[in-house]
């Protein structure tokens, strides 16, 4: 069954505007996941699902072939205070579609979708194919693709759905939250104390202020680190036993995430504990055949500051997609319906260039 692929692109979109007006708060997006299999099941695509992950393997899968994965969420963070419009009121002005998740990462999943149908029954693909519509991406939950992955055969490239105003992001940052502790001795206010906790943190402060991981990355540049939150004390006349400091480290492809841990516990003017080391950095190699097949229809590449599913996957991966990231859990949220038509063509046209090479 050969579909138009203009025929694709409308269903894509009122998808998307039936999407949209379906809460999908992360954890509760049952039921935009069965309005995402009926929507496969109507092209007469088989689909699997692992909890609210919805999942499809291109028709003719062989085993023996390297395998894409085409990966989006639809899940979506809770509207903020600032809107005006109707978040789950999908709706058309002068060519924008406004409506929570419109734009991350409604636009890249729906036109993923559409392209995945566009090659299903497709054979003599050098790659197999297989379309993951994921849950749990906007606070990295453990029913998220994090759990789908181990049930998948393996993926050899991936190319992940986040808005990236149609270019390559060929690496994407890490992060690794540290929680770090100032010692001091605790006293009274009025008494002598040459071991403060607070004066003892200027220190500290200036320590990280100062602080320049030695490796920079061509795509990613320096390992950025940030101090983000402080705390101590709650009576002013007692000196506290210690002040506590977030810090967040974004985190460049020339790092692992546990060797920055490494780095910076060993280096560090005070205890540091990191709560997660599992969102690494990604990459692609900029010399990767999918790449190419971009850069061949003048599309540029750059590295990516912020985080994505990119970060569960273990395989060469590049994010793109329709839309634009500075608009993600933005007020009144929205996506041009022309990005989503560009979208899906330009997806179609890469992987033209790619899986028929």
């Amino acid at each position: 069954m050969t579909i138009h692929q203009d025929i694709l692109t409308q269903k894509a979109i009122e998808l998307l505007q039936q999407l949209i007006a379906i809460p999908s708060f992360s954890g509760e997006e049952d039921k935009t996941g069965d309005a995402i299999q009926k929507w496969l099941n109507d092209f007469d695509v088989k689909t699997e699902r692992q909890y609210n992950n919805v999942y499809a393997f291109n028709k003719h899968f062989d085993e023996n072939k390297p395998t894409l994965l085409l990966n989006s969420h639809h899940d979506t963070v809770k509207p903020n205070s600032a809107y005006t419009k109707d978040p789950f009121n999908p709706h058309i002005e002068d060519g924008k579609l406004y409506g929570l998740g419109s734009n991350d990462a409604g636009g890249c999943l729906v036109s993923l979708l559409a392209t995945f149908v566009h090659f299903y029954e497709r054979e003599n693909l050098n790659h197999n194919i297989i379309m993951a519509a994921t849950a749990e991406e906007e606070d990295a939950g453990e029913k998220s693709i994090r759990a789908l992955l181990p049930i998948l055969p393996n993926i050899d490239v991936a190319i992940v759905g986040e808005p990236t105003l149609l270019d390559l992001a060929i690496a994407e940052k890490g992060l690794v939250v540290f929680d770090a502790v100032v010692e001091g001795t605790p006293s009274h206010a009025a008494h002598p104390n040459d071991n403060n906790s607070i004066y003892n943190s200027i220190e500290v402060l200036n320590w990280f202020k100062d602080y320049s991981f030695e490796k920079v990355s061509d795509a990613l540049g320096e390992v950025k680190l940030t101090v983000t939150q402080i705390s101590a004390g709650n009576q002013h006349n007692v000196v506290p036993a210690q002040v506590d400091l977030v810090v967040d480290v974004r985190v460049n492809d020339c790092y692992s995430n546990q060797e920055i841990a490494d780095i910076l516990q060993n280096e560090a003017p005070c205890k540091l504990t990191p709560r997660s080391l599992r969102l690494n950095s990604s990459s692609i190699d900029p010399d990767h055949d999918l790449v190419k097949s971009g850069l061949a229809l003048g599309r540029k590449t750059y590295g990516s500051p912020t985080l994505s599913d990119q970060a569960a996957l273990s395989c060469q991966s590049v994010k793109l997609g329709p839309g634009d990231s500075t608009r993600s859990h933005s007020a009144n949220e929205f996506i041009h319906v022309h990005e989503i038509e560009e979208g899906i063509d330009l997806y179609i046209k890469i992987l033209k260039g790619f899986l028929t090479r």
